[in-house]
């Protein structure tokens, strides 16, 4: 019996060859000289053991002794990092194809993998205060090790907190691929740009959504599907390098679901911000936000509608519950 797919999957690839060559940003198949999503998250894992020795491991490291463990870990990681910010420049700059350019390149992208390694102990020092926040802000955390080990809110926080240090030093294109990674297993998008204090907790996460330019103060505490985001995007890319997103000011408490939009909203410090809110104006310090609540109405076997006082006067309202 003839193989229809044998027959025909040269005239495939053929077409799709011919696809490629029509200089579209889809297009790009140089994949010497561009970052690979898959070995950024492999350097993130690196970076995982480095910050969190003993939680994060690699089983294929046989070596005891912590200095010489760390040395290949960092070895390791550097240099698979360094790689991937070379490319990552390449792909960003217009001169790439340039021996000099490309010299030029390779010297940068080595200073800046030093130089983000010589901030990883300022980034672990924040990273206690975000444990300790989550600790202290949870009577469900029976212990901080439970807090590293299964809390994706520290988690997102900690990727977050790596990429925005690549992103200060004007990595292109690897910040966002590491919060978007964690974005996909957690829920949590902080885009790397965002400027976050310490003691910042992060209660159950799913659908957190923290904007590029917003500011976070310290001590801050957010719970599941806040947006601190931009009132409108209509502009585009017009609107690069402008405020959109809002302060967040010291000890500000977020319920869930609310949403703080705009670059001019700022939410002063000591505020409760309550669950469901809708907020396009900046809050003065030292105030609480909540949704009126809305009037719940039931009915039952066809009888009048009753508002929750009528109901709870009744012997058999529980049996509705």
């Amino acid at each position: 019996m003839e193989n229809i797919i044998e027959k025909e999957i040269a005239d495939i690839v053929d077409n799709l060859l011919e696809d490629y060559e029509t200089d579209r940003i889809i297009d790009k198949i140089d994949l010497l000289k561009q970052p690979d999503k898959q070995e950024i998250i492999r350097v993130l894992s690196g970076l995982l053991q480095i910050v969190y020795p003993g939680y994060y491991r690699d089983k294929k490291y046989k070596i005891y002794n912590i200095a010489h463990q760390l040395s290949a870990k960092v070895e390791d990681t550097a240099y698979h990092l360094n790689k991937q910010i070379e490319f990552a420049l390449h792909a960003s700059s217009r001169d790439s194809a340039e021996d000099s350019a490309r010299e030029d390149l390779t010297a940068r992208s080595q200073r800046i993998t030093m130089e983000f390694f010589r901030r990883i102990p300022a980034v672990r020092r924040v990273l206690q205060t975000d444990v300790e926040a989550g600790f202290q802000g949870d009577p469900a955390a029976n212990s901080m090790e439970e807090i590293i080990l299964s809390y994706p809110g520290l988690y997102g926080i900690t990727v977050y907190r790596l990429a925005h240090e690549l992103f200060l030093l004007g990595v292109p294109l690897i910040p966002r691929i590491m919060t978007e990674y964690a974005h996909s297993i957690t829920g949590i998008d902080i885009h790397p740009g965002a400027a976050i204090g310490e003691y910042f907790f992060i209660d159950h996460g799913t659908g957190i959504v923290i904007g590029e330019t917003a500011v976070i103060g310290d001590h801050v505490k957010i719970y599941q599907g806040v947006t601190i985001g931009a009132l409108s995007t209509k502009d585009g890319q017009k609107l690069k390098g402008k405020k959109r997103h809002p302060t967040i000011e010291n000890n500000v408490t977020i319920y869930a679901g609310a949403s703080i939009l705009g670059g001019d909203t700022v939410i002063g410090e000591n505020s409760v911000i309550g669950g469901n809110v809708f907020i396009i104006a900046s809050v003065p310090k030292d105030t609480k936000v909540n949704m009126k609540n809305p009037e719940l109405t039931f009915k039952q076997n066809g009888q009048r509608e009753m508002s929750v006082q009528e109901l709870s006067q009744r012997k058999e309202w529980y049996y509705m519950i």
